[in-house]
């Protein structure tokens, strides 16, 4: 491929230039690709609804120009101007920081397992988004199918698709129960997509990324705009960005906040060094940090706004039939006219009732239905996606239609998040010679993919006197001693 622009790439201790981005583009797709990922979906909301709504914006953005920002850029700049992984990085400023870098390494070995778990329970979801009506839009029948299983009924629809249909977890964390062979080939088909997608590092990663980076914000753009056409989202958006200032008292938001700017970017993981060590040297990689930075931040809000709307319209939902259970206990308990009471006139009425007939009130088992309740059962993580969301969907019209854009979307999140994780790794194995740049880069994937040599690294043979490269904007000190190797 050819260079971007800027001064000649020096070798990387083998022989041979190293690669570079076809063009400055796939490479800020890439870093955001990998900075956003799952996380900005079902996690940065549900901190927001649960840390003061707005309030929580002003530790967001603290932590965003104190931490992530300048860690970022750190990470941005020594990648693009000493152009190695992670362990070469560290090893090169100083011997004693190798070690970082090898973290860097495992972390982001065992996160890929962990990552590309979920895309198999998003993609065995997808697969089963093409159906009309949804596989957990009803309760399936018992054994002697007389009757609807007594656990679904006893949960709900969704619940018992993802707990016992999908997941099929058993009582104990001591029991291993037995393989679901659904999930496993679901887990394989998922290391297939990622393996076509990286069989060629960046040359391959940065065709793809134009799709899986871009993708989720057309979904989310058509969530969006659905969603505020429902009702119920307005309410649910007025919940989400209330403030409330006396939440900031507690230590736990701070904290919080950190956490998810920290994460968020996906720092300390080596995938944005890698990402960097494929610039050209003089890449005004300042300006590259405090962009991805922004839009990394501004999908969060942006997510934000799609997924509460929707939540509002279940929220808004929900409240509507728990109110139509009242209404029919009380038409039936006073032997009122059919459709006598709307929902608008029911608390007028209980009120009335209460004061008129106190006794035959109290007998009746009437729910509680306020609305801040129901908006209050929001979740993150799996919950959000798997279970609140999923029967969100469900009141929709058109469910299935939508249910493949939302599991859509979050496999191509998982997936551009998958290839920071697998170049964090590719790359320092390439770096230290550990495999020979001569291996076919097929090869070396399928190797890495199936954790082959990950634990056997002992030590980077670096180059003996590493200099860096003067001006640019990235002015980064390396101090001139041999790297032990």
């Amino acid at each position: 491929m050819a260079w971007a622009g800027g001064a000649e790439p020096r070798g990387d201790g083998h022989g041979d230039k190293r690669p570079a981005w076809d063009n400055r583009g796939q490479y800020l797709l890439s870093c955001i690709g990998f900075a956003v990922g799952l996380g900005n979906i079902w996690r940065f909301p549900y901190l927001c609804q649960t840390h003061g709504g707005g309030a929580f914006l002003i530790p967001y953005l603290i932590a965003l120009v104190l931490e992530g920002i300048p860690i970022f850029y750190i990470e941005l700049a020594i990648g693009q101007r000493l152009r190695r992984g992670s362990i070469g990085v560290w090893t090169a400023i100083s011997p004693y920081l190798g070690g970082v870098g090898l973290g860097c390494l495992t972390v982001s070995f065992l996160v890929s397992l962990y990552y590309n778990t979920v895309l198999s329970w998003v993609l065995w979801y997808l697969l089963n988004s093409f159906q009309d009506p949804l596989p957990w839009s009803s309760c399936p029948l018992d054994i002697n199918r007389t009757a609807f299983e007594a656990e679904c009924q006893a949960s709900s629809t969704v619940s018992y698709f993802w707990y016992r249909q999908t997941l099929n977890i058993t009582a104990d964390i001591s029991d291993n129960g037995s393989i679901q062979w659904r999930l496993l080939a679901c887990l394989a088909a998922s290391w297939a997509v990622v393996y076509l997608c990286v069989i060629r590092g960046i040359e391959t990663t940065g065709k793809a990324i134009y799709f899986t980076a871009l993708f989720p914000y057309l979904v989310l753009t058509i969530f969006l705009i659905r969603g505020l056409t429902l009702p119920g989202a307005v309410r649910g958006l007025i919940y989400l960005f209330t403030p409330n200032v006396r939440t900031l008292r507690n230590p736990r938001v701070w904290l919080d906040a950190a956490t998810q700017i920290f994460f968020s970017l996906s720092l300390a993981f080596g995938g944005h060094i890698a990402f960097a060590s494929y610039n050209p040297p003089r890449n005004n990689c300042e300006k590259d940090a405090v962009t991805i930075a922004l839009v990394n931040s501004m999908t969060s809000l942006y997510a934000s706004i799609a997924v509460f709307s929707v939540l509002g319209f279940k929220a808004a939902n929900d409240h509507g039939r728990c109110l139509d259970r009242n209404l029919l206990r009380l038409l039936n308990a006073f032997d009122l006219p059919d459709q006598s009471i709307s929902r608008d006139d029911y608390a007028a009425v209980l009120a009335h009732l209460n004061a008129s007939r106190p006794e035959s009130v109290a007998r009746l088992p009437l729910e509680v239905c306020h609305l801040e309740d129901f908006l209050d059962k929001s979740a993150s993580g799996t919950g959000l996606a798997f279970i609140v969301f999923t029967e969100a969907v469900l009141h929709m019209p058109g469910a299935p239609g939508w249910a493949v854009l939302f599991f859509g979307m979050l496999f191509t999140l998982g997936l551009s998040s998958m290839f920071g994780n697998m170049e964090s790794i590719i790359t320092p194995l390439l770096d230290m010679g550990v495999v020979r740049r001569s291996v076919p880069k097929e090869v070396l994937t399928v190797g890495k993919l199936l954790a082959a040599g990950v634990r056997q690294l002992r030590g980077s043979p670096e180059p003996h006197h590493l200099r860096l490269l003067r001006g640019g904007r990235c002015r980064l000190r390396v101090r001139d001693t041999p790297v032990q190797r």
